[in-house]
């Protein structure tokens, strides 16, 4: 600019340029208005504002500390106490599904072992049939024979009658 007032210093362009100048500054240079405005916000905000940023962040401090040193500390005792007997409780349930599952594996077992004296008794009692019918077969198989033996001896003695007989 001082270049441009040294050659502009004597001629009749010099008011031009100032007016150049000044319609430049107001319409490009932004940097009085933008901190007027800053200052006018800072000013407006600590008057409206205050200090209330400052005794919320306060009160939120207070609020954490009593809850770390009153509330945390009953809470956590709470729970010791409930998870404690929660526990207890669980281990209690837990013997008596043990003891349960005992019982029903002994009657499981005692059944198993019925079935099996059953099918023992069972399979004793099919061979004693088998062996009494077998034997019975016997029986009457050799009845059959000794029938049969009669029978031809009393057809042979029939055929040998016949046979006199017919001799005639």
């Amino acid at each position: 600019e001082r270049a441009r007032e040294a050659l502009a210093a004597g001629s009749p362009i010099r008011p031009i340029i100032k007016d150049v100048g000044e319609i430049y500054s107001r319409l490009l240079d932004h940097r009085p208005v933008i901190q007027g405005e800053i200052r006018y916000f800072v000013k407006e905000f600590e008057e409206k504002r205050g200090l209330r940023e400052l005794r919320v962040l306060e009160n939120l401090k207070n609020t954490i500390f009593n809850t770390n040193e009153h509330v945390l500390p009953k809470c956590e005792q709470a729970m010791h106490n409930n998870l404690n007997e929660t526990i207890k409780r669980l281990q209690a349930a837990n013997s008596m599904i043990h003891r349960l599952q005992e019982r029903e594996h002994e009657l499981r077992k005692l059944q198993a072992d019925k079935l099996t004296a059953r099918e023992e008794k069972c399979v004793a009692h099919c061979e004693e049939l088998m062996k009494e019918q077998q034997s019975k077969r016997a029986e009457v198989d050799e009845e059959h024979r000794k029938a049969m033996e009669r029978l031809r001896e009393q057809y042979s003695e029939m055929e040998k009658e016949l046979a006199k007989h017919v001799s005639f």
